[in-house]
Formats: structure tokens, C-alpha cells, sequence
């Protein structure tokens, strides 16, 4: 059997998070709804807002500027939220929900039009590489290393 070739161009979506722009494949886009109210997690950090009512799940609720200690950005902005196709496949996790300015911006990429940005500094909790695609700034989020820490923190393992 002969492996398949990586596509040479991918549907991306730039999420704007606060002053960044999440980095993220089309296909892990669920869905974008407006902001509902969460319900809280005790004990929680800041940046899990709680959980909100999708389709029958509780999704954990993230604040992607408050993990990775981010500028806000413009708060007159609409929130919203995309809910997130989980990576980790943990069965009771199967969406993370991020809180959004505005819509995703589908893009289609490929290698080229990537630019790795990182100095060599320590990155900020919850993100994988900083980029530039085009002409925007960027950051790949660890979305498996957030999907661990809320399986750890809504004690989700059993």
C-alpha cells in the first residue's frame, strides 16, 4: 500500500482571538455561534469561562487572550465563540469552545505561504509556533495541551 501524498494546499481559518489571530485547519471549525452565558467551574484558572450548552455537550469555554496573556483587543467587538473539534480524542472531550471577535477568515495555504516568526523566547501558555501567513501575524495553538489540562481540571479521565 503507497502513502498518500501531503496535500500541497490546505483551507486554513485566522480566529481572531484579541489581538491574535489563531492559525487553525477549516476542518476543526465546528461551528461559530453567538456568546451564551457559561455555566462556571469551580476552581477553575481565568481562562476557562466555564462551560456552555452545544448540541447536547457541555463544552469547556476558553479564553485563549487570558491563557496565553494577551492583549484583549477591541472589546466593542461582537463575541462569539468557535466550537473547536477536540484532537486529544478523549472521548467525554470532543469540543473546546474559544471566545472570538468577530468571524474566522477561511484561507487556503501551503508550505510557502507559512513563515515561521519565533525568536527562541519561551512561548505563552497554550501556544505551539507563531507564524506569519501573508501579510497577519499568527500563533498555532497547542490545542492538545489545552485539551490535556481540561481533562486534568474537569476531571474528565474517569
Amino acid at each position: 500500500m503507497s502513502e498518500q501524498p501531503l496535500p500541497r494546499e490546505i483551507r486554513c481559518v485566522l480566529v481572531p482571538v484579541g489581538n491574535l489571530r489563531l492559525l487553525l485547519p477549516n476542518a476543526t471549525v465546528a461551528e461559530v455561534i453567538t456568546l451564551p452565558t457559561p455555566e462556571p467551574v469551580e476552581s477553575a484558572p481565568d481562562w476557562l469561562l466555564g462551560r456552555i450548552a452545544w448540541r447536547g455537550w457541555r463544552v469547556p469555554l476558553v479564553s485563549f487572550t487570558k491563557l496565553a496573556g494577551a492583549e484583549e483587543g477591541d472589546t466593542s467587538l461582537s463575541m462569539r465563540v468557535a466550537v473547536l473539534k477536540a484532537l486529544g480524542g478523549h472521548a467525554k472531550l470532543p469540543f473546546v469552545a474559544v471566545v472570538t471577535q468577530g468571524f474566522p477568515r477561511l484561507t487556503t495555504l501551503n508550505a510557502e505561504l507559512i513563515i515561521p516568526t519565533h525568536d527562541g523566547t519561551p512561548l505563552p501558555p497554550g501556544v505551539k509556533a507563531e507564524v506569519l501567513v501573508r501579510d497577519d501575524v499568527a500563533v498555532i495553538p497547542d490545542l492538545e495541551g489545552i485539551e490535556e489540562q481540561l481533562v486534568e481540571m474537569l476531571d474528565l479521565a474517569s
